[in-house]
């Protein structure tokens, strides 16, 4: 480690992400992307604004025409809207916003690895708090928070969601902390969150366009709240860069909110390859938790986790396996299509034998 480094940077532990292995025969189930390109309308935006030759400007600091499309498509209004480079920055400048160093935080202790990143980076102190032994959210252990409370809805990696009455009793027991529900991946679960945003000041809900929208490659990601926070966001944001997010992201990402039959059209399908993945995975002899998420969450019942990640990714098919010992038994496996489903049920029935 270099000497010259900050104490911020040596206190500092890095998120690991998935694998990116670029290889086009490569089956790739490990990162939640969604196996279907974006919209059409995506890539006619982007061309046509390739084609105005703008890019020698800078994009709009506001973003207002997509904080517009994504208010319209929520019965929002732009002022309930924040914008981001991808849903982990959005995240970053909410633990800046809203958390404070020195009051203590709360999160699931299996949940998304970037929140212990995020609340080293930022001196934050945090309570891993247990999930309950299904792997169920224990709602009563996040009320009373000092600091604040994140957590994901459908949780990551576990694929399980939180019915919005527990939500609102983490709300309504967290008056004066803000209460942060991080929704990756609720187009594929039950109702967001977002429900909440006129009755509760104190909620923000953070999506992104990476899974369910198909537009990972763009990084956008967005937050919706009452005004004060969003205001908030703003502040930190302009603190650190006015333009985060180009011109040919927001034009991209504002075609796909505006598409609304592409979305769900999609969204179901891959839906509909969940159902019959989590039927084929316990045919094989996998334990499988409730999936609310474009992936599931599997535990091969006569064979050892790592070993089978091993096997399946010299066979070219990549999943997600953690190291943590309360999920080393488990697989995190993503949605993909009908045919790279069906090849990794040839190939897991092949190992079994």
């Amino acid at each position: 480690m270099s000497r010259f480094l900050s104490t911020v940077a040596r206190r500092t532990e890095p998120y690991v992400p998935g694998e990116q292995l670029n290889q086009p025969d490569i089956i790739k189930l490990n990162t939640n992307e969604n196996p279907y390109p974006p919209s059409p309308k995506v890539v006619e935006a982007i061309q046509a604004t390739l084609d105005d030759n703008t890019l020698q400007r800078y994009p709009s600091p506001t973003v207002d025409p997509l904080r517009h499309a994504i208010a319209k498509t929520y019965g929002l209004t732009k002022d309930n809207v924040f914008v981001g480079n991808g849903s982990d920055e959005v995240l970053a400048f909410a633990f800046m916003a809203f958390f404070e160093p020195g009051k203590m935080i709360k999160f699931p202790e299996i949940s998304y690895s970037f929140y212990p990143v995020y609340s080293k980076i930022f001196d934050i102190s945090y309570e891993q708090v247990p999930l309950n032994k299904d792997f169920t959210l224990a709602k009563e252990k996040f009320f009373g928070s000092e600091g604040g409370v994140i957590l994901p809805n459908p949780n990551a990696p576990t694929s399980i969601y939180e019915e919005l009455d527990g939500i609102e009793e983490i709300l309504q027991q967290n008056p004066d902390q803000v209460v942060i529900i991080d929704e990756a991946y609720i187009d594929f679960a039950g109702p967001s969150a977002m429900k909440l945003i006129d009755r509760y000041d104190n909620l923000l809900v953070i999506q992104t366009t990476s899974k369910s929208r198909a537009l990972a490659g763009l990084r956008v990601g967005f937050a919706l709240g009452q005004p004060e926070l969003i205001a908030g966001l703003t502040r930190i944001k302009d603190s650190f860069n006015s333009y985060t997010i180009d011109r040919l992201a927001m034009a991209g990402a504002t075609a796909a909110f505006e598409d609304h039959a592409y979305f769900s059209e999609s969204t179901k399908k891959i839906i509909r390859t969940r159902e019959h993945t989590v039927e084929s995975l316990k045919q094989l002899g996998f334990e499988v938790l409730p999936s609310d998420a474009n992936f599931v969450f599997a535990k091969p019942i006569n064979q050892d986790a790592k070993m089978l990640y091993e096997q399946l990714k010299t066979r070219g098919i990549l999943v997600r396996h953690f190291d943590s010992e309360l999920i080393s038994d488990y697989l995190r496996i993503t949605i993909g299509t009908d045919e790279q489903m069906g090849v990794l049920f040839k190939v897991l029935k092949q190992l079994d034998k």
